[in-house]
């Protein structure tokens, strides 16, 4: 799943999409480099909106043999043909996810900081763990992945391990070795140009 060489990365959606824009962005986005993975990630609620989101997304990504997975409503995956599903409660929901999906689908796990949560997770049947954030950020409770634990997790764990949250240019370089991908996503959207940021941010671990 993994480049053994490099990271990959996983492209995670703004909360926030303009269905007249947005698809447009994200085609130039993939047809720019390569994107192992397409996070849809709505802060809506609106089952109408994420629906029609995800529809005009799968149209692009799937276009491109890119997957496209959706943060947490796992009926949304099954009902829209989406590729899996990222769940956002550590272990809690991958055992249900993966009996309701089914072997081929992805399931994966943000399981914050903690090794436990990671473990179980890989346990109970995820096809990847993410830890984060990796950087200071006034969100949250304040606890950040460390870099020892990506070092733990690459060592010991078979499971592909993602880095996600407060990306940077340093802390790209320094988890580079030690993870194998890393979830980009309002580092570049916040940018002028997504293309740009996100060609500046993979020249420093490619």
């Amino acid at each position: 799943m993994a480049d053994p060489e490099h990271p990959q990365i996983y492209l995670v959606t703004p909360p926030e999409i303009e269905l007249s824009r947005f698809p447009d962005t994200l085609a130039r986005v993939l047809d720019s480099t390569e994107i192992a993975c397409v996070r849809l990630a709505l802060a809506t609620r609106d089952e109408d909106h994420v629906s029609r989101t995800a529809d005009a997304l799968r149209e692009v990504t799937h276009a491109r043999d890119v997957a496209l997975v959706i943060s947490e409503h796992l009926i949304l995956a099954e009902r829209l043909g989406l590729d899996g599903v990222h769940l956002t409660d550590g272990a809690r929901s991958v055992r249900k996810s993966r009996k309701a999906l089914g072997d081929d689908a992805i399931v994966g796990a943000f399981c914050g900081a903690s090794r436990h949560d990671g473990l179980s997770a890989g346990e109970a049947g995820a096809d990847y763990v993410s830890f984060g954030p990796v950087g200071r950020t006034p969100l949250g409770d304040g606890e950040v992945a460390e870099s020892d634990l990506f070092a733990w997790w690459s060592d010991v764990v078979e499971i592909p391990v993602v880095a996600e949250g407060a990306l940077d240019e340093e802390s790209l370089r320094r988890l580079a070795p030690i993870t194998d991908f890393f979830a980009i996503g309002e580092e570049i959207w916040r940018a002028d140009d997504p293309i740009t940021r996100l060609a500046e941010l993979r020249a420093t671990f490619i």
